[in-house]
């Protein structure tokens, strides 16, 4: 074959191949242009579709309670509640000696009244059930007013009664006049210090007295005389005792023990730092004011105390634990100045809260709340009062070992 030929011939193979590559070059585009038009678009839906899915699993797992699941993972349902609750502030009572009245005088120089104060609670519930609560704060709103009783210091004690027609009067800032002579009747009337009433007759406790227009009974001891002071050897009065204990006894009701009495079951061995026997005294003063079994009040010191040995008695001179919760007692337990103070405040709080049903006339003119009434005695008491289900039955094993010193 001629050159010239060959070369032809070579020259129509490459063009040829060179028309064949553009031919494949344009099918594959038009391949690529198709599926990215019609498969391309299927499968951008297909996963669009698919992320709508999720979206909607995502937003359906928003609405479940985690804390449900966690709860029921974890065993238990477990809450913590803050409350804020206003209630009443109960004032302290101060005990005054006077050596110019006599002994086993009490007077009343100025009534108690009742604050307010906002107490902020914290509670904590396991599966539906409160199972602690403790305070965590409390706000004064309305201050309280001490209550000021004075007490006879002097070593002499009149032989002077007073006896109808005399005339006596009120030694208290003021004084409820009631229609008969108990606390549970109806207040007549309220006089104030210094007024003159004539006697018209006395009932254990009480005078029926007339003036300053109203006629009414009125409590001995917001009443004053001007007594002779004259020494008196016969000091240590026999008086009424209740000594038909038992564990079903009445608790508002006072066990007639003479201050002499309170002393002599007061002193004894286990008291190692003399707080029961030197405060016997207010057992005494809170029957003669408050219509309570002061052996009971005694009892309870006594068992929530250790005979006065336990920290929160040593250091806050609280010997019922008063305040204190189960969560964190020594903290929460309040402090007092006195003893006194703290015996006086647990036997108005059992008076007002856990003896007597609500309404019933009270101290001081005052009603009883009620709250934690479930009867006047031992389990009644321990039903609100303590959280020791054996509260009673240790109350009542320190009554009987104080009534059997008689």
């Amino acid at each position: 074959m001629r050159a010239k030929d060959k070369k032809m011939k070579f020259f129509k193979i490459t063009l040829k191949r060179i028309i064949i590559f553009f031919i494949i070059v344009i099918i594959l585009l038009y391949v690529i242009i198709f599926y990215n038009h019609y498969i391309g678009q299927n499968i951008v839906e297909t996963s669009l579709n698919l992320d709508k899915q999720k979206q909607i699993e995502v937003s359906q797992a928003n609405n479940v309670n985690l804390e449900t699941i966690i709860s029921e993972n974890a065993g238990t349902d477990k809450k913590e509640e803050y409350t804020v609750e206003e209630t009443e502030l109960e004032y302290i009572t101060k005990y005054i000696n006077n050596s110019n009245l006599p002994k086993g005088v009490i007077q009343v120089i100025q009534e108690g009244r009742e604050g307010k104060q906002q107490i902020t609670k914290k509670k904590i519930y396991e599966n539906g059930e409160m199972v602690t609560e403790e305070q965590v704060n409390s706000k004064v709103t309305k201050a309280s007013v001490d209550k000021i009783v004075e007490i006879g210091d002097s070593r002499y004690i009149s032989n002077y009664r007073v006896k109808v027609g005399d005339v006596v009067y009120i030694a208290s800032d003021r004084a409820s006049i009631m229609l008969e002579a108990n606390d549970k009747s109806q207040k007549v009337a309220t006089l104030t210090n210094g007024k003159g009433l004539k006697v018209l007759d006395i009932q254990d406790n009480w005078y029926k007295i007339s003036g300053e227009g109203v006629t009414g009974y009125v409590k001995i001891e917001n009443t004053t005389y001007n007594y002779k002071l004259e020494e008196n050897n016969n000091e240590n009065k026999k008086t009424t005792i209740n000594k038909n204990i038992s564990f079903d006894m009445a608790l508002n009701k006072p066990s007639g023990l003479s201050l002499d009495q309170f002393k002599k079951v007061l002193t004894d061995e286990k008291d190692v730092n003399r707080i029961f026997i030197n405060n016997a005294q207010y057992f005494y003063y809170i029957e003669k004011q408050y219509n309570i079994n002061g052996i009971f009040i005694a009892s309870v010191g006594i068992h929530e105390s250790k005979w006065g040995t336990s920290k929160i008695a040593q250091n806050k001179n609280n010997l019922f634990g008063y305040g204190a919760y189960d969560s964190n007692p020594y903290n929460g337990a309040y402090n007092f100045s006195n003893y006194s103070e703290c015996i006086d405040l647990i036997a108005r709080v059992f008076v007002k809260y856990y003896l007597n049903p609500k309404g019933t006339a009270i101290y001081g003119g005052e009603k009883a709340q009620g709250t934690y009434y479930n009867g006047a005695n031992l389990n009644g008491v321990n039903k609100k009062y303590a959280t020791d289900k054996n509260w009673a039955n240790g109350v009542y094993s320190n009554m009987k070992y104080l009534y059997n010193k008689l």
